[in-house]
């Protein structure tokens, strides 16, 4: 049997309400679709300010995404310490860092050409 296609835009809205429900924090979302080597889609970066808050807002998206569109990511790594968890969903990847973890690497000025959304934090 297939598996059934997710629509990027409903994922992705079910990714932020579950980085949204434990208040994860600086929630960018890099549009990759027009850069020629870009592995996915999309990715969604947010942080924690600890590493129970980091997997917390893996689990909270993994609930989320479960219930609503019954998917669930085909790999996860990184929840071991919790620095810097990674969800890859195919065209969706996910990065839950530590803040101090996410300066350091600053994922984001490696993809520079990717159109950058940043979504407003609500608490």
């Amino acid at each position: 049997m297939a598996k059934k296609t997710v629509n990027n835009d409903v994922l992705l809205a079910n990714i932020i309400k579950g980085i949204e429900e434990v208040k994860g924090n600086d929630i960018d979302i890099l549009d990759l679709r027009e850069i020629d080597t870009a592995v996915c889609d999309y990715f969604v970066i947010c942080n924690g300010s600890s590493n129970t808050q980091v997997n917390a807002i893996v689990n909270s998206i993994q609930k989320i995404v479960s219930k609503d569109l019954k998917d669930k990511p085909w790999h996860v790594e990184g929840t071991d310490n919790a620095e810097w968890v990674l969800m890859d969903y195919v065209h969706i990847v996910v990065h839950v860092f530590q803040k101090h973890i996410r300066e350091y690497y600053n994922i984001e000025s490696l993809w520079g050409d990717a159109k950058i959304t940043s979504i407003e934090n609500k608490y």
